[in-house]
């Protein structure tokens, strides 16, 4: 028995340590993301993206659209891709074998003709059924394929793109009419740019009219809320960080800008995994390093990309699902660049982090719940340990909360209204009180499904753009 409770006083201690170090991490996450935020909201101007939309000097871009079963949001998100102020740029949608009208849709709505195109076919794809131009839109190309997953639509897209960026985004999302001036403006300043991403910001409860966001208003869903501080923490606090330390491992599939040549080079999107937006950066990342040069992956503020979020529980659970098996996914397919110090900084703190606070924090925070009714009923319970325990899981997690909604709300004034900004800041103390919990629980499941559900995505509810 002594030597049992001499184990459970260690482990106790050592989880302590565990969330005074991700603790610690989180501090300084924060740091670099609000002097990042605060400088962003000062110096970027209507008047410096004028400027940028007269310049001659621009890179062209391809906006690549996967699309499944996407017939609610699909003309929406076209349209607004389409209305970008940008000088030069094509929209290419990928019709992934959708078993619903997502391909007639698109038909209808932008007057589509078949076309016999000649292109190359630089990375393997599943066979490609037809291709479309419109009558209308002559920079709007939609590719008809055998179904093949996301990441063989972003292929299929990527064999079809002309120009030298090109940038991935869902078929459930809307762009910021200037988002590709915002992300291009970075590697037209410096050619070392691989890859950037922007923040994404949920579209439920937003006023939408012909395909561009109006105005920013909160959901009614209490999900929907949640996720808003969700996302204002993930952007604003990591990657902001991780940006400025150049080990940025993650730029999100619903909105990124890349080099199509550096992308192509090695190999476009892996089809095996769900996790294949953070797996091309991390691979980007890996072949930069391994020869030698300098090169940059970052992360701005903006540009936005406004993305429906899940309204119920069980989509949601199955997206942070998928999201946590992809994570598992690159780890292990990038398990050689793990405290490798040939890495830097990404093999001795990038990855070390992602395995030991994102992949296995869930773990170690659901075991803490668990274990702390069995410490009771072994009379070991140390009501000291039960405090700093929660203290450092829950109170430190909502003041960063707190920090990203004041960010969000305060600097760059997303929600104008005064009531979603209050609401905002009072919803960010409550989502310690069982929403993380029940996600930390569907992480922790995730952990020991990795195998068994390797590369299945499950399907997404969706409400409508603007809903």
């Amino acid at each position: 028995m002594e030597l049992l409770a001499w184990l459970l006083y260690g482990y106790q201690v050592l989880v302590l340590y565990y969330f005074a170090v991700l603790n610690f991490l989180y501090a300084t996450f924060a740091l670099f993301g609000l002097r990042m935020v605060a400088r962003y909201a000062r110096e970027l101007s209507e008047l410096s993206l004028k400027d940028l939309l007269e310049r001659e000097a621009y890179l062209p871009v391809s906006i690549l659209v996967p699309t499944y079963n996407e017939e609610k949001t699909i003309a929406a998100s076209v349209r607004s891709f389409l209305a970008l102020r940008y000088p030069e740029f094509e929209v290419i949608v990928v019709c992934d074998g959708p078993r619903d009208r997502t391909l007639e849709v698109l038909k209808e709505a932008f007057r589509l003709v078949r076309v016999d195109w000649v292109f190359k076919r630089a990375l393997p794809t599943k066979p490609i059924r037809g291709v479309y131009r419109s009558l209308t839109y002559p920079n709007l190309l939609v590719v008809d394929k055998e179904n093949g997953g996301k990441a063989d639509a972003l292929n299929a897209g990527l064999n079809f793109a002309r120009y030298p960026l090109f940038c991935g985004v869902d078929a459930d999302s809307l762009l910021d009419p200037e988002a590709l001036l915002r992300a291009s403006r970075l590697f037209l300043e410096d050619e070392r740019v691989l890859a950037v991403g922007g923040t994404i910001r949920p579209l439920n409860g937003a006023r939408v009219r012909e395909g561009i966001v109006e105005e920013l208003r909160l959901p009614r869903g209490f999900l929907e809320k949640m996720q808003i501080i969700e996302y204002a923490r993930a952007f604003f606090m990591g990657r902001a960080g991780w940006s400025a330390m150049n080990a940025l491992l993650i730029i999100s599939g619903a909105f990124g800008l890349f080099r199509r040549s550096e992308a192509v080079k090695v190999g476009g999107y892996r089809t095996d995994t769900v996790g294949e937006d953070m797996e091309l950066v991390v691979r980007l990342h890996r072949r930069a390093r391994e020869e030698g040069r300098d090169y940059r992956v970052l992360y701005t503020p903006d540009p936005i990309c406004y993305t429906e979020v899940p309204a119920d529980w069980a989509t949601l659970r199955r997206q942070r699902n998928r999201w946590h098996r992809g994570l598992w996914e690159v780890l292990w397919l990038h398990r050689a660049m793990l405290f490798n110090p040939r890495y830097g900084r990404l093999g001795l703190l990038a990855m070390p982090y992602f395995f030991l606070f994102e992949a296995l924090g869930p773990v170690v925070e659901v075991l803490g719940y668990l274990l702390l009714p069995v410490f009771y009923l072994l009379g070991v319970f140390n009501a000291e340990f039960a405090l700093l325990f929660l203290l450092l899981a829950l109170g430190y997690g909502v003041l960063l909360s707190q920090l990203a909604i004041g960010m969000e709300t305060l600097l760059l004034k997303r929600y104008p209204r005064l009531r979603d900004r209050v609401a905002l800041l009072f919803l960010s103390l409550l989502e310690v009180l069982g929403y993380r919990q029940v996600l930390a629980l569907e992480r922790f499941i995730a952990t020991f499904q990795v195998l068994r559900k390797r590369g299945q995505w499950g399907e997404m509810r969706r409400k409508g753009l603007g809903g």
